[in-house]
Parts: C-alpha cells; sequence; structure tokens
C-alpha cells in the first residue's frame, strides 16, 4: 500500500486546502501551451488569448512533446501542469496536416480531465488589425458580456457542449452583483452552421438614451476567428455527478420570541420569572438605622464597663 503524507505544518494544510476541491468555486485560472508544432496564426491565437486572460492565466512557451490530449497516457502532462500551476482550464495549440490550427480546450476536476473541445481556427483577425478609438479599448481584468447567437446552440449537441466550455474560458471570476458602468466589453458567439461558430471581441460604448439604462454600441477590436468543430468529448456520468454536487442550502433555525414588524422592525418578547421578594436578604444601609446601632454599641460599652467597676470594687 502507498503511505500517505498528511502535512503537520499550517502553512501547508492551507495551502492544500487552498487548492482542494470546493462546493463554491472561485474564479478559476487558465493554462495556454503549445505541441511540438505549431504555425504563426495559431502562435497568435494563444498569445492574444492570454492577454485576454491576463491576470488569471499562466502561458508555456516551451514545446510539449508528451501532452496529447483524447489519447491514452498523452494526458497525464497535463494534469501535471495543472496540479503544478492549480489551473482548472486548459487551452492547448498544435499543427498538423491532418488537423492545421488545432486548438483543444478542457477542463479539470480535481487536477484530472473533465472534458475536451477540439476546433479548428480559421479566419483569424489579431487586435493590430483594427482601427479604433483606444480610450474605449477594454481594461484588463473587467468582466464582458458573452452573448451567444443561433438555434445551434440550443439544438446541436457539440455546439451545446462548446457553449459551455467558452462560457468557463471566458468569463473570468463569478459575481452576485455588477456595476453597468464596468462593463466595457463583450464577446459575441455566432453559430453560422451546425460545426462552425464565429467568435469576435467587442468593446462597449456607452451612450445617452434619455432613460437611466444607457443605449450600448459595439465597436469590434479583435481578436475575431471562425471556430470549426471536431472533436469532443463529454465527461462520464460518475464524474458529472461528483464535478456538480452543491452544497444544501440548510433552513434558517427558528428564533423563538421574535417578530418582525414593518414599522418598528425586529420585536422581541423576554420572559422574566417570579421574583421571590420575601425570601430576599434585604440590606438596609440608611443613616437612621448606622445610628441606632451606634447608640446600642455604646449602651453594651457602657455596660460592660461598669460591671468590670464593681468587680474592682468588690
Amino acid at each position: 500500500m502507498m503511505k500517505v503524507k498528511t502535512p503537520t505544518k499550517g502553512k501547508i494544510k492551507r495551502a492544500l486546502e487552498k487548492r482542494a476541491p470546493k462546493l463554491v468555486e472561485t474564479g478559476k485560472k487558465t493554462l495556454i501551451l503549445q505541441g511540438t508544432k505549431t504555425s504563426g496564426v495559431l502562435n497568435s491565437v494563444l498569445t492574444e488569448i492570454y492577454h485576454l486572460k491576463k491576470g488569471s492565466a499562466v502561458r508555456y512557451t516551451r514545446k510539449n512533446d508528451n501532452v496529447r490530449p483524447f489519447e491514452s497516457g498523452g494526458e497525464t502532462s497535463l494534469e501535471f501542469f495543472s496540479l503544478k500551476t492549480d489551473c482548472s482550464i486548459f487551452v492547448f495549440g498544435s499543427h498538423a496536416k491532418k488537423r492545421p490550427n488545432n486548438l483543444v480546450i478542457g477542463r479539470m476536476y480535481d487536477h484530472h480531465i473533465y472534458d475536451l473541445v477540439e476546433v479548428g481556427v480559421e479566419n483569424f483577425k489579431s487586435m493590430e488589425s483594427y482601427s479604433y478609438d483606444k480610450k474605449i479599448s477594454p481594461r484588463i481584468g473587467s468582466k464582458p458580456f458573452i452573448v451567444f447567437v443561433g438555434e445551434g446552440f440550443e439544438n446541436v449537441e457539440e455546439l451545446k457542449h462548446l457553449k459551455e466550455v467558452l462560457l468557463d474560458l471566458l468569463r473570468g471570476e463569478v459575481v452576485e452583483s455588477l456595476n453597468i458602468a464596468g462593463i466595457d466589453r463583450a464577446y459575441v458567439c455566432t453559430a453560422v452552421s451546425s460545426n462552425r461558430v464565429f467568435l469576435t471581441h467587442c468593446a462597449l460604448r456607452l451612450k445617452r438614451s434619455g432613460t437611466i439604462v444607457p443605449r450600448m454600441e459595439l465597436v469590434e477590436v479583435g481578436p475575431s476567428m471562425d471556430l470549426v468543430m471536431r472533436r469532443h468529448r463529454l465527461p462520464n456520468e460518475g464524474l458529472r455527478k461528483e464535478a456538480m454536487k452543491t452544497s444544501i442550502d440548510k433552513p434558517k433555525k427558528k428564533e423563538k420570541n421574535v417578530s418582525q414588524d414593518a414599522i418598528q422592525g425586529k420585536i422581541g418578547k423576554i420572559y422574566i420569572p417570579d421574583q421571590k421578594v420575601g425570601d430576599m436578604k434585604v440590606i438596609n444601609k440608611s443613616k437612621g438605622v448606622k445610628r441606632e446601632r451606634r447608640e446600642a454599641k455604646l449602651n453594651r460599652d457602657g455596660h460592660g464597663l461598669a460591671s468590670k467597676k464593681l468587680k474592682e470594687s468588690i
């Protein structure tokens, strides 16, 4: 049997707990790497994805011979890199005659491969090929709108899977509330056909509309590309159930003797037990009582002195 060493230091325990799977996940980090052979187009794609995800992405520029998704034994290095960098989603680029400009996007669960989507990149346009006012360029780390246009994302199984993966890749950290003034970018995904999706990156320009909600205009800032579906692999049912596990919302414990009022707010009732006044020891420290005690003490002292004198005289 393998011997499992448990950490003894608190710092190591906290670091392992931070990396462990959680019921409520925080923002996902992205690992971007490449295979033994890539093209100029694919290098530009990986570089611009890294710039879009800057702050929550790790970029490996060396060639990786052992990384071969969709093949048995070719996923061990990916799982090792995921554990090393604490990344739960990866983008892997490779180029071959059979599959040119190949992009594999995958998700991890507990640093093991969860699912995979393979697409081909066509009609790529970089950010530098677009001319626009630099004042409206999106800020690093800003929260984006993500728009999916087309019935294919609801009807075609491959596009449904691609939609889930793109959402995890592009959305960033999950937040509960959002300020509209802070949104300055949008990703638009259009299902052109049953196996082709047009992806573009746009900046948002806010203009007056005469109401509280401003009018928004989209300005294409790049990059943009066509993603052609090739292969995809869904997770098995057992792994899906384990990954989709959520915390059970415990019912709120009922507070006794507490009620809510629309005007007064929170109202509480306090129950005081019966006070047994007859059994209580009353300490009376009034001045009159003190004077009586002093007089009684003087009388006792005077009587004692008189008795002593009598004894001496006898």
